[in-house]
């Protein structure tokens, strides 16, 4: 069921690593007349300790006329308090404005659409985990491939791409020294983070708040466009 979701979100899945975590998901089959037509998970662990938070909902195709019932089946069973949704994933962004409150995003989520060619501006990429090491993560699906932009031998930014997501997909994250922003160096400095991500075959992708102009406006600059939202909200009592 989880393949099939994968396959028909056909995107970076911000959440699907915390499904490898033993113990920090619970997971219901939906049924009917005891055939499994479903499923749905709630975050029971890690950041969400104490704070149970429907992740997914997922219903084959020939069963979403019976969708809500079968929502309200899950909040039943899961009793999750909250949500935590990308707005993308159709089934559960409908349930998130039907039965949920203070409904907001979290994050903005961006994928690859451009090939840009910033100029280096004299700025080198270097690699601060080996390239083999890297490799293994993205194996594992775990840790990140890690790198430092320098100007004249000295750093002015650092950024990556984590690997704690859906294949083929990566997140890239960077950051900028004060006094180089607003100079293209983070234009630049995801350009490249992106070009390197492809050549260790992944794909690239990208997250960040909807209060951070300079972030967004960076990575758009760079060739990201944006197609979801991560949305958080409470369920409201029934």
């Amino acid at each position: 069921m989880r393949t099939r979701h994968r396959e028909e979100m056909n995107c970076q899945i911000v959440h699907d690593s915390i499904h490898r975590r033993p113990g920090w998901t619970l997971t219901y089959r939906l049924e009917i007349n005891d055939k499994i037509v479903g499923f749905g998970s709630v975050a029971v662990a890690g950041p969400w300790k104490d704070r149970p938070t429907l992740l997914e909902f997922y219903v084959l195709p020939k069963y979403r006329g019976l969708a809500f019932g079968l929502f309200e089946a899950l909040l039943g069973a899961g009793k999750p308090e909250w949500f935590e949704i990308q707005s993308n994933d159709v089934l559960p962004f409908i349930m998130a404005h039907t039965y949920g409150r203070d409904v907001v995003s979290e994050k903005i989520v961006f994928h690859d659409a451009e090939t840009t060619a910033h100029p280096s501006q004299g700025a080198t990429l270097l690699r601060t985990n080996s390239h083999a090491e890297a490799m293994q993560c993205l194996e594992r699906r775990a840790g990140s491939s890690d790198w430092t932009l320098e100007v004249d031998g000295a750093p002015i930014g650092r950024g990556g791409f984590g690997f704690h997501y859906n294949r083929p997909y990566a997140d890239i994250y960077m950051e900028i020294d004060e006094p180089y922003r607003q100079q293209g160096f983070g234009s630049y400095l995801v350009q490249e983070l992106k070009r390197e991500c492809y050549a260790m075959g992944a794909v690239p992708a990208a997250r960040c708040s909807p209060a951070n102009a300079a972030s967004y406006r960076t990575l758009q600059s760079a060739g990201f466009t944006p197609f979801a939202h991560i949305l958080v909200g409470s369920v409201a009592p029934a």
